[in-house]
């Protein structure tokens, strides 16, 4: 059975930034159009197998159920919430930053 997946406001900016700084900052437009193709075709296959990647390790996002995947340099963040068959996006951002900070604070479906 397919779960639905949904990305969170920030989820969506987090992707919008990557992709414009890679294309503007970096100006490599094509880079970032293939990167964004392969994160978005990461993050649709958790509709299959949603809890497949392990929990976050820390709390207190480990309690709330939050797991995470890297694809290349990034780190993918969500929750998949069972009793609404839907898997969460919450951030998507580039892994050599401080995770912590980047969570604090993240909406919660």
């Amino acid at each position: 059975m397919t779960w639905s997946v949904e990305y969170t406001r920030t989820a969506e900016r987090d992707l919008r930034g990557i992709l414009d700084y890679i294309s503007i900052e970096l100006a490599e437009p094509v880079t970032a159009r293939r990167l964004a193709r392969l994160i978005i075709g990461e993050i649709a296959k958790l509709s299959e197998m949603p809890e497949r990647f392990r929990l976050f390790d820390e709390e207190p996002w480990r309690s709330m159920g939050l797991r995470q995947f890297a694809v290349k340099n990034y780190l993918v963040f969500y929750m998949p919430v069972e009793a609404r068959r839907t898997v969460y996006i919450v951030r998507i951002f580039y892994g050599g930053r401080d995770i912590r900070r980047q969570l604090e604070g993240i909406e919660l479906p």
